[in-house]
């Protein structure tokens, strides 16, 4: 097989990655390794950026998202029983939130791809990228039994952490940067309404709660739990009992309960490969970088990596010249470690540790009163959360 981009993985930002490239007019291949049920319901992230959704609308993936998602203009802070909003527009300047899971954005991008795209190929297990430096590399594919080639012009890995891509990088050439946290997110779905219109960001001394959604019936909700925790270990009235007590406030405000219809654990850690970029070889998303999921970035990150790559890749083939690939990495890395710095911020003003002392509570209520009464602070909290616009 050839093809001018091979694109190893069919999340959201293979998928992404795959749409803007047809709408440039550059053919590409996607490969993934999962089989297409598996990609459409594997639970991930939920927020989307200002600016990611810019990017789906321009993309013609944004039907959908228009019509069901929920579009958010704030979040609630809530420590020593307080409860503060966040008010986005008005701190930003009119930008806000859409939660609009990424199981749906995925769904959506495989639909667009299937009917207009190139070949997407599931069930495609990427084995391993050669030639990286070369003007034509190649990847080496297992698909319905037997083993073939794909041969590129440029390879983008988007198969996450555990994926081929990054293996390829010679070892003189990496340089990693992580933190792993002691803790962890027990993570459940509920069907019962949402209690709160807006997500709600919990800070106690029992620990991190957060109270999401996906729908106006299912509820998603999270609680600091002990790195290495086993989500079953924990009953369903535990789990209710332990998230009011968290979310208690000193009004008359109520957690709505109902069936929790799945559980699970999502270890923290965060995570950054220096470079993006081998030769023809780049990472995109999770392959790169892996921030805690407190500030919502994960899925965001990688639609910006995508959007910079395809501009560069557009450009390439409009002009001729390389510019703007040989400079993917360094500008992408940019937006990322501010990503990590907030997502950083959000997780140690949120979360207790093990090592705290009275002395780190005092300062996380602190830097809480502190967004909460001056409005620079609140703003760049905002600014953060919502994202800066990416040039569509």
């Amino acid at each position: 097989m050839r093809t001018t981009v091979g694109i190893i993985g069919a999340g959201p930002a293979g998928l992404l990655l795959a749409r803007l490239l047809h709408n440039a007019g550059i053919d590409s291949v996607v490969l993934e390794s999962r089989d297409r049920s598996y990609v459409e319901h594997r639970q991930r992230a939920g927020i989307l950026e200002q600016g990611t959704v810019d990017v789906l609308r321009a993309a013609g993936a944004g039907e959908r998202m228009d019509r069901e998602g929920l579009r958010h203009d704030g979040i609630e802070l809530r420590f020593a029983k307080q409860r503060h909003r966040v008010d986005f527009p008005g701190l930003t300047g009119g930008r806000s939130v859409m939660v609009y899971a990424q199981t749906e954005v995925c769904k959506d991008l495989i639909a667009l791809q299937l009917k207009e795209g190139g070949p997407l190929l599931f069930e495609a297990e990427a084995l391993e990228v050669e030639g990286a430096e070369s003007g034509r590399p190649r990847v080496r594919f297992r698909h319905e039994g037997r083993e073939d080639v794909l041969e590129c012009e440029y390879v983008v890995g988007c198969d996450g952490f555990w994926g081929v891509a990054r293996k390829a990088f010679p070892a003189g050439l990496s340089r990693v940067f992580e933190r792993t946290y002691p803790y962890a997110w027990l993570g459940i779905l509920a069907d019962v309404a949402p209690s709160h219109d807006e997500l709600v960001y919990a800070r106690h001394d029992r620990g991190f709660a957060l109270l999401s959604m996906r729908s106006p019936s299912v509820s998603r909700l999270y609680l600091q739990v002990p790195a290495g925790t086993d989500a079953e270990a924990w009953r369903d009235e535990e789990i209710w009992d332990e998230l009011e007590r968290r979310f208690e406030t000193d009004d008359d405000w109520r957690l709505e309960r109902g069936p929790i219809t799945q559980k699970s654990v999502t270890p923290m850690r965060s995570y950054v490969h220096e470079p993006m970029r081998h030769g023809r070889l780049f990472l995109a998303g999770d392959a790169a970088h892996i921030v805690p999921p407190t500030g919502a970035k994960g899925l965001n990150l990688a639609v910006g990596d995508v959007v910079t790559l395809a501009r560069a890749l557009a450009h390439e083939k409009e002009t001729g010249s390389p510019e703007l690939l040989e400079t993917y990495s360094t500008t992408c890395l940019r937006r990322i470690w501010q990503a990590e710095r907030f997502s950083y911020d959000m997780t140690t003003l949120l979360h207790t540790s093990p090592e705290d002392t009275p002395f780190d509570a005092r300062l996380q209520l602190a830097r809480l009163g502190r967004i909460a009464s001056f409005r620079a602070a609140e703003t760049d909290l905002a600014e953060a959360y919502t994202g800066f616009p990416l040039d569509v």
